[in-house]
């Protein structure tokens, strides 16, 4: 336990330096071209064969053929299709670790596999549930996601990329039961291991029949990076709305992990504006074998399928090559706040002064909070006008201890100096806590 007051630590760049910060920040580190010439940049990546995503999804199919029409956790099929996709990613050179879950009495696996190389303290994930339903193959659902994830990691394999972030591929089991697999792996890291994931990427439903180009609105740089991709192909998005929150995602969004996407729909019904702008059928779902049958190859819209591929290749080359951000200006408070158990939110401040202009596109929220069940915790980010930014919901599932994590802010819209706040509430009984520290990096 520390005391102290709020304190700005020593500059750790020029004033131009801070600036050059607040962009690269802005785009999760896409560094401009004015940076330096002999500074390294996000190298392009490379287009993702179509025909090798297709090849997996055929591949998931004849496992669920053979293995009683299903994929799904505690069958038979799902573990054939985690077996074929580690087997890939072994002769490709990856680190592979199969982690064991019980779940409905019966035993699920998540894969994960890592790629050799990258800063250790800057983990960047993309993941995709690999289990179907057990109505179904579920080759939309998730095969489709499942495919793309490990094509773009054979990709990586194939180039013998050497990124700057260490790369880590996820598939986790019993996605369809409730997030089982993810939340599983994020509760059973210890906090400094949560603490070095930069950022995960998910991937559900990304070749639906009928479909719309829907990205992920969580963490804004990776946002940004799926929506320049696709504004590039001319091709319109929008904000994923209809399985927010229902997909691995949360469950790394609930530890403080910034998180993004991208889907192409699921049961929900695409709408005129949608088909005039995507094309397809107006008034028909965009996945009408959602949790179905007819789930198969059948159910596989290839144009969609090739775009996600590839606008999943382009956010990992990009995020995962680029240079690393230069340290920035830092400002913490090391003042205890005890939380009340149940109680009223309390807050937390420390003062920016001398900066000019708007906090970063990418503001840094480093908290560390000591608590006996950090799932009852709800934890915002108050800016000097006043407006909140939610960095944590609660989560009664969520039964480890303390929040020792980075959250990333949008605050391009709120002036640098002033007094921030940061706010926490204990929502459920029987568990005490204390903020320790907190601090800002632009």
């Amino acid at each position: 336990m520390s005391f102290g007051t709020t304190r700005r630590l020593p500059r750790t760049t020029s004033r131009r330096a801070a600036a050059v910060a607040a962009l690269v920040l802005a785009g999760l580190l896409a560094a401009p071209a004015a940076t330096s010439a002999a500074a390294p940049t996000a190298l392009a990546a490379p287009d993702i064969p179509l025909a090798n995503v297709k090849a997996h999804l055929t591949q998931f199919q004849s496992i669920a053929t053979a293995n009683g029409g299903n994929r799904a956790h505690g069958r038979t099929g799902y573990r054939a299709s985690l077996d074929y996709v580690k087997a890939r990613l072994d002769a490709a050179g990856f680190t592979t670790t199969v982690q064991q879950f019980t779940s409905s009495g019966s035993t699920g696996y998540n894969l994960i596999a890592d790629w050799p190389g990258g800063d250790p303290g800057q983990v960047l994930m993309a993941g995709a549930h690999l289990d179907s339903v057990t109505s179904g193959a579920g080759i939309n659902d998730n095969g489709s996601g499942s495919a793309a994830v490990l094509e773009t990691a054979l990709a990586v394999s194939r180039a013998q990329l050497q990124p700057t972030r260490h790369l880590r591929f996820a598939w986790w089991g019993a996605e369809e039961l409730g997030l089982v697999g993810s939340r599983y792996y994020v509760n059973n890291l210890p906090a400094a291991e949560r603490a070095r994931i930069s950022g995960y990427i998910n991937l559900d439903m990304v070749g639906s029949p009928n479909p719309g180009y829907f990205v992920y609105d969580d963490d804004p740089a990776i946002e940004k990076v799926f929506k320049d991709w696709y504004s590039g192909i001319g091709v319109p998005t929008e904000i994923e709305t209809e399985g927010d929150g229902r997909s691995d995602h949360a469950s790394f969004k609930n530890a403080g992990i910034p998180v993004g996407g991208l889907f192409t729909g699921a049961g929900r019904t695409k709408t005129a504006a949608q088909a005039s702008k995507w094309g397809g059928t107006a008034g028909v779902a965009f996945d009408r074998c959602y949790h179905s049958s007819c789930d198969t190859t059948a159910n596989i819209d290839d144009t969609a399928l090739d775009r996600n591929s590839d606008a999943l290749a382009h956010a990992v080359w990009t995020l995962g090559t680029a240079a690393p951000p230069p340290p920035g200006d830092v400002y913490e408070t090391t003042t205890d706040v005890a939380i009340p158990d149940n109680g009223a939110a309390v807050t937390s401040a420390l003062t920016v002064s001398g900066r000019t202009g708007n906090a970063p596109a990418a503001l840094r929220v480093g908290v560390d909070i000591k608590h006996t069940w950090r799932g009852d915790l709800v934890i915002d980010l108050l800016a000097p006008d006043g407006s909140a930014y939610r960095l944590k919901n609660s989560s009664g599932s969520d039964s480890a201890d303390n929040v020792i994590t980075t959250y990333t802010v949008d605050a391009s819209s709120e002036a640098a100096n002033g007094t921030w706040r940061l706010r926490v509430q204990d929502v459920a009984a029987q568990d005490t806590g204390y903020i320790d520290s907190w601090k800002l990096t632009f």
